[in-house]
């Protein structure tokens, strides 16, 4: 019998794990320096979706209430034809920066075959953005599938899943780590903050197309 979305088992509260989505409401998010939630994030059929036709002024990257430093976090995604977004964390959430990704790492949500961010290969699903990754290991669902995601981080040393497929595994302010972010847009000064700390809030981001998340899990380590 298949587990009920956006719900926890015995076994699992037992591991320390919490849900950061009940599946009913937006609780425990906020869009990034902002009080609430936008208008363009509502929930729908038990999942967060990501609504592009709504207002401007809905929209913005929402984030977690909380700060995250060691810690593995599940969830799924699905996105649309074409469609890009995002999991940034590590997120130092602050008016000095005036978006999520000037300071947090992000793991790639793609639509690898119609997406126009498709070109560059480190750019595809799964992938740490822009730093490390190619087509050989980024292996998403085809559109309007679930596609199931663990992300690890403990003291620094970063882990990515997509799909059962080990995706990336490097440690935060390692010579290899830093030559990544110096072959990546990550050098440019305005990135001057960027994942200086392996501790902050998590983000789902808005970009082109819809995307759509559910069984959003932490288990702190």
């Amino acid at each position: 019998m298949a587990q009920t979305p956006n719900t926890l088992t015995k076994k699992e509260l037992k591991k320390g794990w919490k849900l950061l989505f009940d599946g009913k409401t937006t609780k425990g998010w906020h869009t990034y320096l902002r009080d609430t939630v936008g208008s363009k994030w509502t929930v729908q059929d038990g999942a967060i979706v990501f609504d592009p036709t709504k207002p401007k002024n809905g929209g913005g990257d929402i984030v977690t209430n909380e700060v995250y430093e060691n810690y593995e976090l599940n969830l799924e995604w699905k996105i649309s034809k074409g469609g890009n977004s995002g999991i940034i964390f590590d997120i130092q959430e602050d008016p000095q920066y005036r978006a999520t990704y000037l300071t947090g790492p992000e793991m790639q949500v793609l639509d690898n075959v119609d997406a126009a961010d498709n070109k560059k290969e480190n750019h595809l699903a799964g992938c740490l953005y822009d730093m490390s990754g190619d087509a050989t290991i980024s292996k998403p669902k085809p559109v309007g599938e679930w596609n199931m995601v663990r992300l690890i981080q403990n003291k620094g040393h970063l882990t990515f899943y997509l799909n059962g497929i080990k995706t990336f595994d490097g440690q935060i302010g390692t010579e290899e780590w830093n030559k990544l972010v110096e072959n990546s847009k990550f050098k440019d000064k305005a990135f001057a903050n960027f994942a200086k700390v392996a501790k902050g809030k998590i983000a789902l981001q808005e970009h082109p197309g819809s995307s759509q998340w559910r069984n959003i899990k932490i288990r702190v380590l």
